[in-house]
């Protein structure tokens, strides 16, 4: 079993050259950490570098300044990056593959012999229960199924980290509520470390152990705050005081960076 490791982010900073325009600063002086075996997310108005702090975290970006790095919480000692196993918004399903066939396709380029990787695939789809679908297409499927197949093929890698970008934004809210219950409980029971990136509030508090506000763009951390609503947490869990508490105080940090973020997108800043 793999050493837990933490990731910290430190003075982090993030700027997109431009040969025709003033450079963009996406990220600057970002610092945080995400624990192992914890439920991070992200929360912030669109186009605070939300997704690009986990692009970072994924290695397909480098900073410009700062550092993020992988810590052994046992030995305090730098660390080589983790497995990491991503799910988007877009399902980014093969349309010609089945579900069983598009959840094993990694272990397939992982050279994960046959008989492994479908014993694999088919727990990964009892855990999303899909059970029954395994040989149905994508096009077969509803928009909450594609993405459960989604999450699915992400966990059968048994991921050390689980980057999860916006992964109900395509969803019409009844569906987006059972996946976020689905996922809470994916989630606590494996023990995965999760960065879940959102744009909702209920959706940070129902599935997080700690939410990291950011601000409109240069993204920056204004609050870290600790979720301590006991879990499996539910709808049920929205009409708790402390759920409350905790809607209003995030609403209150974000309303003026989203008004920030508005008067960026509209040219006014």
């Amino acid at each position: 079993m793999s050493a837990a490791v933490a990731i910290e982010v430190e003075g982090l900073g993030l700027t997109f050259a431009s040969q025709s325009e003033a450079p963009t600063i996406a990220l600057q002086d970002v610092n945080c950490r995400f624990e192992p075996g914890k439920v991070t997310a992200l929360i912030g108005p669109s186009g605070c570098g939300k997704s690009t702090l986990l692009q970072i975290a994924r290695g397909f970006l480098n900073p410009t300044r700062g550092r993020l790095r992988f810590v052994e919480i046992a030995s305090g000692k730098v660390a080589e990056r983790p497995a990491m196993a991503t799910v988007w918004q877009a399902f980014n399903l093969f349309p010609w593959l089945t579900v069983i066939e598009n959840v094993a396709f990694g272990l397939e380029l992982a050279g994960v012999p046959r008989a492994e990787r479908d014993a694999r695939a088919r727990k990964a789809i009892l855990a999303v229960d899909l059970n029954g679908f395994e040989n149905k297409f994508p096009r077969q499927l509803s928009g909450g199924m594609r993405q459960r197949v989604g999450i699915a093929r992400a966990l059968v890698m048994e991921p050390e980290v689980l980057l999860l970008d916006e992964p109900f934004g395509a969803l019409d809210a009844q569906t987006r509520l059972v996946l976020q219950e689905q996922l809470s409980k994916l989630v606590e029971t494996s023990g995965t470390t999760a960065i879940l990136v959102t744009h909702s509030i209920e959706e940070a508090i129902l599935l997080a152990d700690k939410i990291i506000v950011m601000s409109a763009r240069p993204g920056r951390v204004c609050d870290q705050i600790n979720v301590t609503l006991p879990r499996p947490r539910s709808y049920a869990t929205t009409h708790e005081p402390e759920y409350a508490a905790l809607f209003d105080r995030i609403y209150g940090q974000l309303r003026d960076e989203v008004m920030q973020a508005m008067i960026i997108e509209s040219g006014g800043g």
